[in-house]
């Protein structure tokens, strides 16, 4: 642990306030991170004030002025050169992710690798800021649009993706000509801190001004309220839950800000009598135990034919079986701890509600203890029967909990896939050409997202992210997500030595 932090200069008491290079003196609380592993202290993190805040807001504001001049091909090689650094630190930061979140070490790298890519996308996206050019309706007129930087954004994390939701937004808004403030989760302070260091460094070594990039650790009612309620953040991007998230939109909504919203998911896969089961397992398995059921785009329920039930249920238990679960950072481990004692007692609870509303648990869902489980935060994944309509299943519980539900009819089987409040991603298993597309048509999938023989986690960069009724609506990432870190401008250039009016209208004195 010792050796991890030392690589990635990282003290035993570390400021979680800076404006890029420049660390601030925090003078909120400490905040010591404990790994889920096995409950040891890693590091402490001394968190921002209120008026920390305000310091960092304003040098973001002034910073903006500067930023934006830069060309963005130029802003675009400052993010490759961050992509670079992290490349060269992709280790270290796999390991702190999985010391402070319990990623097993595979995930943890591959998130990183995910700020890599995403860096490598955004400096392409910086020479591909396009506008368009619209016919005048009026004689000797040009007229087209064209894209501006937004101003500070506002960008809140949760902790089971520390590094690369903040990197889908920071990038993509850097190239942009934006500024960034970073309010990432309590429970995954330290990784922002690495992260940051790395960062500022590349930004001051370009002799740009403080206050591109920024970072301010801190409460939720104390900063978190404070930035979203702050005028000069032009856009909020937020990822959490839904009630944080309706907060989220309310407060910036009042201030006629912009937001982008990632909020939760009830993600399902389809399996059709006509699906290659062993393709569906394997997707189900990964989409439903990876990150220890953590993800918003989580496997959370499997909505199976009658005629494979059976057949499905038998290949998922033995997968179960074989998910080896315990240290994150050994290899072989499928399945580490959840993220603490209060996410495993919100599994129990939901377990709880399953059989009171007449659910069965038909593998796992227990509590490991002894040895490497002392900490109280390992489980066993588990598979439950269960009807759609369930409340337990009609939310999302952040844990490793799979409903199997079973179906008739394609017809009944989007019905169900459809009947929740959320909509984040999907997928069909089938080899049947007809029911893919009846999935991805308009009568299917009501996801942001909809895969055919791919499971529901594991979105590439290069699409935007984002879902639909309480997943918020927003989207990051790739396609043209850069849109909404930018402001439409619709120009008219008029050359003509006359001043003709639109729609014909004449307005002449004398």
């Amino acid at each position: 642990m010792k050796e991890i932090l030392h690589r990635l200069e990282m003290e035993g008491i570390n400021s979680g306030v800076c404006t890029g290079a420049d660390w601030l003196q925090s003078t909120g609380d400490d905040l010591t991170s404990t790994s889920p592993i096995d409950g040891s202290s890693i590091a402490t993190v001394r968190q921002a004030s209120v008026q920390d805040l305000q310091k960092v807001a304003a040098r973001a504001r002034e910073a903006f002025e500067e930023w934006r001049m830069v060309p963005a091909p130029k802003r675009g090689e400052i993010v490759r050169r961050i992509g670079q650094a992290v490349r060269e630190r992709k280790q270290e930061l796999g390991a702190l992710i999985s010391l402070e979140v319990g990623k097993i070490r595979v995930e943890a790298e591959g998130e990183v690798q995910e700020m890599i890519d995403i860096c490598d996308f955004a400096v392409g996206q910086s020479r591909m800021l396009y506008g368009r050019t619209m016919h005048s309706e009026r004689p000797r007129h040009r007229m087209y649009e064209q894209w501006h930087p937004l101003g500070p954004i506002g960008v809140i994390t949760a902790f089971n993706f520390p590094l690369a939701v903040w990197s889908w937004n920071a990038m993509i808004a850097l190239v942009a000509g934006d500024t960034v403030i970073w309010k990432p989760s309590s429970k995954a302070a330290l990784c922002a801190v690495a992260v940051m260091k790395i960062s500022g460094r590349i930004v001051q070594s370009h002799g740009l001004p403080e206050g591109i990039l920024n970072l301010v650790v801190g409460k939720g009612d104390t900063i978190g309220e404070q930035l979203i309620a702050d005028r000069r953040i032009s856009l909020i991007s937020a990822t959490g839950s839904v009630p944080m998230g309706r907060h989220v939109s309310e407060r910036v909504a009042a201030r006629l800000g912009k937001t982008i919203l990632e909020l939760g998911g009830n993600n399902a896969i389809v399996v059709t009598a006509n699906a290659d089961l062993e393709l569906a397992v394997r997707a189900i398995l990964f989409g439903a135990v990876g990150t220890a059921g953590q993800r918003c785009t989580t496997t959370r329920r499997v909505i199976a034919h009658n005629r494979i039930y059976d057949a499905l249920l038998e290949r998922l238990v033995n997968g179960y079986r074989q998910v080896k679960i315990g240290n994150p950072l050994e290899d072989g481990t499928l399945m580490g701890p959840l993220i603490d004692r209060v996410a495993v007692a919100s599994m129990q609870e939901a377990l709880g509600q399953l059989k009171r509303e007449g659910g069965r648990v038909l593998y796992g869902g227990e509590v490991l203890s002894g040895g490497i489980f002392a900490a109280g935060t390992y489980v066993a994944p588990c598979i439950c029967e269960a009807h759609n309509d369930f409340t337990v299943v009609q939310r999302e519980t952040f844990a490793p909990i799979l409903y199997l539900i079973r179906y008739k009819t394609l017809e009944e089987a989007i019905e169900l896939h459809n009947n929740v409040p959320q909509g984040l991603t999907s997928a069909i298993f089938t080899n049947d050409l007809r029911e893919a597309e009846v999935f991805l048509s308009h009568m299917g999938s009501d996801c942001g997202i909809a895969n055919v023989n791919i499971g529901t986690s594991g979105a590439e960069i290069g699409g935007a992210f984002g879902g639909e009724k309480e997943t918020g609506g927003g989207r990051e990432s790739g396609s043209d997500a850069w849109k909404a870190y930018m402001r439409r401008q619709t120009n008219t250039i008029n050359w003509s030595g006359e001043m003709p009016l639109a729609q014909g209208i004449r307005f002449e004195l004398g």
